[in-house]
């Protein structure tokens, strides 16, 4: 099943859980054990991923799990809508912190997003393996070149 229109804007993340939310989680939660099951849970609300979505096309290069992402742009609000999927739960919980910096944004808004300097505030990058941190920064590179392309 293809996703909807619908699937796509019911994402939670981004519209019910926001940045503000996951930046005072983490810095609510004392030590990096903690943060990691937040950000597992987090990884379990991303929405269902349609199977037969999960092809060569959509899958994102660089990262050393398997992941996958599709988009809609919204052309009553030009607002671009993601959906991500990874078989690994820490790269879901990851992919969940990247859509609710980034989910539901117009194109030209995503691209002005520093997405690097959220991760430095998160502290992220020294605290993930060198292979993770290399899907991160290949998922938001893909996501970056969707919203280029959508914004041309």
């Amino acid at each position: 099943m293809t996703a909807t229109e619908q699937q796509f804007r019911d994402n939670p993340l981004g519209k019910d859980v926001n940045l503000e939310d996951v930046l005072d989680a983490f810095e609510f939660l004392d030590d990096w054990e903690e943060r990691y099951a937040y950000i597992i849970d987090l990884g379990k609300q991303l929405p269902a991923f349609p199977d037969d979505e999960r092809v060569e096309e959509n899958y994102v290069h660089g990262c050393q799990s398997q992941v996958w992402l599709i988009h809609h742009l919204d052309e009553d609000d030009g607002k671009l809508y993601l959906l991500i999927d990874s078989d690994a739960m820490i790269v879901r919980g990851l992919a969940a912190i990247i859509l609710v910096a980034l989910n539901g944004k117009a194109p030209r808004e995503l691209l002005s997003t520093d997405i690097d300097e959220l991760f430095e505030r998160l502290d992220l990058f020294r605290h993930i393996s060198p292979t993770r941190g290399n899907g991160l920064r290949a998922m938001v590179g893909k996501i970056r070149d969707i919203a280029a392309r959508e914004a041309a």
